[in-house]
C-alpha cells in the first residue's frame, strides 16, 4: 500500500497530502502523520484515501469510540482542543481565499467540552442485513454506496438510540427484511422524549406494531416511493401518538416536527442566539428567511419592533404559526415562501436574519441587499464556503463587523459561522 505524510487537515474534513504529484485527500489520518492508505478513487486532478495503517502518529490521536465513525464522525481520532483549533483554521483559510476577509487574528470558536458526543437530537438510520440474516441498522460507509451494520450512534442522545433498538426488536420479531426499509428518522428533544418515522418501499400491512413507553412520544410509517428520496413521504401507513416535539429555545416554547428544520445542538444554538441579539435594534423590524419553526425569529422577537418569519417549509412555517399562538407572541408573523420569492420584505430600515441551507444565498436575495441596503444582516451559515462566497458578493455596499465560529457538531468536521455584516457609511 502507498505511504503519505500528511500535511493539514482542509475543507470537509479530511487530510492533506500528496502522492504522485497530485493532491491526496485522506480519511483517519492527522497533520503530520505518516499513514498507509487505501485508495478509494484516483482521477487525472486527485486522489482519495482512507489510511489504513498509522506508522508514525500524531501527539493529538486518539482511540474513536466507534467501529463505524468514519460513517457518522470522523474527527473521533482528535483530541477535542485539537478539533476546535483545526476548525478555526479552516474556516479562516476559507473566509479569507473565498471570501477575501482580512483577518488579524484566530478566529474564535465557542464549543462545549462536556458535550463531545450525546448531543444530536436527529438521526437518520438505514438498513442492512446482517451476517446472520438479521435485519440491523446501518450507516453508509463514507464516500461509498454500501452500508455498515451498526449498533447506534455515540452522537446521538441518549433516547434516540433506545428508540431505534425498540423498533429494531420489533422488527425482527416480525421477521421484516433490510430490503423493504428506506431509512428510520429519530428526532429528540434533549429531555427524554423521542418521536420516530419509518419510510417503507412498499404499502405493507403488519401483524404488529410496537408498543410505545416512557419519552416515546410517537411512531409513524410512510410509504415512501422508491423513485423518491429515502426520506420522502408518500403516503401514511401507520401512525400513533404525536407527530411533533417541543423544546424551550431562550424561553420560547416551540414546537417542531420530524421533518421539519430545527437546530441540531440547543446549548450551543442559544449561546449564538446570545450573540446575536447584541447587533439588533429594537427600534427596528427584523425579517427572519429561512426560519424554519421559528428558533432564531421567534427568539429574538423583543430585539424587534416586529419579525416576519419567512421559510418554504410548509409545516415548518405551520408549526411557526402554532408557535407565536404558544407563546402569546403579538409583534410576529410567518408566511411560507422562498426567501427569493419574498424579497419585497428586504428594505432599508429593516434588519435581516439569514440561516440558509447549505447551498447559501439565492443570488436574487443578494440582488435585493445589494439595492435597497438594509443597515444589519445577521448570516448565521453551516457552510462557511458558500457563506464565504456571499459576503464576497456583499463586499462592495457591506463590511464585516463580527465573525464568530460555534462547534455545533462536535467530532465532525461541520461548524456554524456567524457573520454580522453592516452597511458601509
Amino acid at each position: 500500500m502507498p505511504t503519505v505524510t500528511i500535511e493539514k487537515l482542509v475543507f470537509g474534513g479530511q487530510a492533506l497530502a500528496h502522492l504522485d504529484g497530485k493532491a491526496c485527500f485522506v480519511w483517519n489520518a492527522l497533520p503530520g502523520e505518516t499513514v498507509e492508505i487505501r485508495i478509494t478513487k484516483n482521477n487525472k486532478k486527485f486522489i482519495e484515501a482512507i489510511a489504513t495503517s498509522v506508522i508514525e502518529p500524531s501527539a493529538h490521536r486518539q482511540e474513536p469510540k466507534e467501529a463505524h465513525f468514519l460513517a457518522c464522525s470522523p474527527w473521533q481520532i482528535m483530541d477535542f482542543a485539537e478539533e476546535n483549533v483545526w476548525k478555526s483554521k479552516i474556516a479562516a483559510e476559507v473566509l479569507e481565499s473565498i471570501g477575501k476577509i482580512e483577518l488579524k487574528e484566530p478566529l474564535e470558536i465557542y464549543s462545549d467540552p462536556d458535550r463531545q458526543y450525546g448531543y444530536r437530537n436527529k438521526i437518520e438510520f438505514s438498513f442492512i442485513d446482517d451476517w446472520s440474516g438479521q435485519i440491523s441498522l446501518a450507516f453508509f460507509e463514507r464516500g461509498q454506496r454500501y452500508r455498515q451494520p451498526i449498533q447506534g450512534c455515540e452522537l446521538a442522545e441518549p433516547c434516540i438510540n433506545e428508540t431505534a433498538r425498540r423498533i429494531l426488536d420489533w422488527l425482527e420479531e416480525i421477521g421484516a427484511g433490510a430490503g423493504s426499509f428506506k431509512s428510520l428518522i429519530i428526532r429528540s428533544n434533549g429531555q427524554g422524549d423521542a418521536i420516530a418515522t419509518l419510510f417503507a418501499k412498499g404499502e405493507y400491512t403488519f401483524p404488529s406494531f410496537p408498543k410505545r413507553t416512557d419519552g416515546w412520544k410517537g411512531f409513524h410509517i410512510y410509504y415512501s416511493d422508491p423513485r423518491s428520496p429515502a426520506a420522502i413521504p408518500t403516503r401514511l401507513l401507520y401512525t400513533d401518538g404525536d407527530h411533533f416535539l417541543t423544546s424551550d429555545v431562550r424561553g420560547v416554547r416551540l414546537k417542531y416536527g420530524l421533518l421539519s428544520f430545527f437546530q441540531i445542538n440547543l446549548p450551543v444554538f442559544e449561546r449564538a442566539l446570545a450573540d446575536m441579539e447584541q447587533f439588533l435594534d429594537p427600534s427596528l423590524p427584523l425579517v427572519d428567511y429561512y426560519s424554519g419553526v421559528g428558533s432564531i425569529g421567534l427568539a429574538l422577537r423583543d430585539r424587534c419592533s416586529k419579525c416576519t418569519l419567512v421559510d418554504n417549509n410548509a409545516e415548518a412555517i405551520d408549526f411557526a404559526r402554532q408557535n407565536i399562538e404558544i407563546n402569546s407572541i403579538t409583534n410576529c408573523t410567518a408566511h411560507v415562501s422562498s426567501a427569493e420569492r419574498m424579497t419585497d420584505l428586504i428594505t432599508s430600515d429593516t434588519q435581516v436574519v439569514f440561516d440558509p441551507p447549505r447551498a447559501g444565498l439565492h443570488p436574487d436575495v443578494i440582488s435585493k441587499v445589494l439595492s435597497t441596503l438594509p443597515p444589519t444582516i445577521l448570516y448565521l451559515s453551516c457552510n462557511v464556503s458558500t457563506q464565504a462566497r456571499d459576503i464576497e458578493r456583499l463586499h462592495a455596499k457591506y463590511e464585516v463587523r463580527y465573525l464568530k465560529l460555534y462547534n455545533f457538531f462536535p467530532r465532525t468536521p461541520h461548524l456554524e459561522s456567524l457573520c454580522v455584516l453592516s452597511k458601509k457609511p
